[in-house]
Order: C-alpha cells, then structure tokens, then sequence
C-alpha cells in the first residue's frame, strides 16, 4: 500500500517540476538542476557541522539530572544518582538520536541514490556507532570522523552517474516512508552500544575515583630518634 502511495506522490512531484521547468530553454533548466543541487549539498554541509559539534561530545545529553537528587543518605544518594544518570540514556538518549538519525539518513538516501535501503541504515548506523565509541576514547578524534566520514560519502556520492539528476531525488524522497518502517531496529543498535559505553564509562570512574582518593591519602610522617 505504501509502494503505491509513494508512487503517487513520485509522479506528482516529478509532473509537477516537468510543468515548471519543461518550457524553459535548456540551459535555464541546467541552471535550475545545478542550484537545487547546490542548495542540497550546501544544508548537507551545513547539517554535517552542526552535527559533528554535538555528536562527537562524550557527554551528549547536558541536562544535568543530578542537580535534582535531594537525598541525604550517602548510600541512597549514590543510588538515586546512578537512577538518573541512567535515565538521560535510556530514555531521553533514544529520542535525540531519532532526531538527529533520521535527518543524517534522509541526507545520505537522497545524495547516495544508488544504495539500497539497508546498506544505507548500515553504513549510517556504524558512522555514528564509530562516532560516539571514539568519543569516549578521545573527543579531538571523535570530531575528525565526524567530519571526515560523512564528507566522504558525500565525495563518493558525486561521481554517481545520477547525482546531478534532480529528478531521481524525487523519486528517492518518494520512498523514505518505505525506509523508516526498519529505523528502529538500527536506532536500537545505537541506543545499546550507548549504553554499554556509557556503563563501562562508569564504572571505570568509580574505579578512577577510588584511585585518586587513595592516592591523596596523608602519607604517616617517621619519627625521628
């Protein structure tokens, strides 16, 4: 039913545009083709530098939930702040990558025309996999990637034989509801190498944090006879 929906829609935009530009001269259509492309590949890169500005943080989500733990009792004060820390990724976390996901994907399917659905849910699912995993290891490089892998994509993209082709976007677009019936197996994916990050990244702190403090113990002066 969608197919036949998306077909629809695919020939009305596409009629639609042959109504706008059919009667002009050749070059003025070449003219229009190249700006329509350009302001694509312009919101892409636009997109790309806000996006690697947050992506490539360790700490995505700045809500700072434990400004809210009001508990006195050390040990249920720990406990409760474990609680939200875990909430800003388990269910706040899922909703910012749905977000920005889906906007990164709807990109690559327009620009990457030649891929099919999965292989493109694939390669953006480990992009930001790849991303995220380096962010907690070293943010300079988490940046880099960030920057670097989606540009390539788009630097492959451009020699596709169909990239300057304005109407095959259309047709593309056409079928994105098609798409986002599987999204949510791949954003899945991400939500729980997230997690994992996030839990190892804890742990390791708890650790870190018994060091430091042993390490500022007082060290015992000799007596002297």
């Amino acid at each position: 039913m969608a197919i036949i929906k998306g077909g629809v829609v695919h020939v009305g935009i596409t009629d639609a545009y042959h109504a706008f530009v059919g009667n002009l001269h050749p070059w003025l259509q070449t003219f229009i083709n190249i700006v329509l492309m350009s302001l694509l590949v312009t919101l892409f890169f636009i997109f790309i530098w806000k996006l690697y500005h947050i992506i490539s943080k360790k700490n995505l989500i700045e809500l700072n939930l434990k400004q809210y733990n009001k508990a006195r009792h050390t040990g249920f004060k720990k406990i409760t702040g474990t609680i939200l820390y875990f909430l800003e990724y388990i269910i706040i976390f899922p909703f910012f990558v749905i977000f920005w996901f889906s906007i990164f994907i709807i990109f690559v399917m327009l620009l990457s025309r030649e891929l099919d659905f999965s292989t493109v849910l694939t390669i953006s699912t480990i992009i930001i996999i790849v991303i995220r995993t380096t962010a907690y290891y070293k943010q300079a490089l988490s940046r880099d990637i960030s920057k670097l892998l989606p540009f390539t994509l788009l630097a492959v993209a451009i020699t596709e034989k169909e990239f300057f082709n304005f109407e095959s976007i259309f047709a593309r677009a056409a079928e994105l509801p098609l798409f986002f019936e599987n999204i949510l197996v791949y954003i899945g994916v991400i939500v729980a190498v997230e997690i994992i990050l996030r839990l190892m990244d804890f742990i390791l702190s708890l650790f870190k944090k018994d060091k430091d403090e042993e390490e500022e113990l007082p060290v015992p002066k000799r007596e002297e006879y």
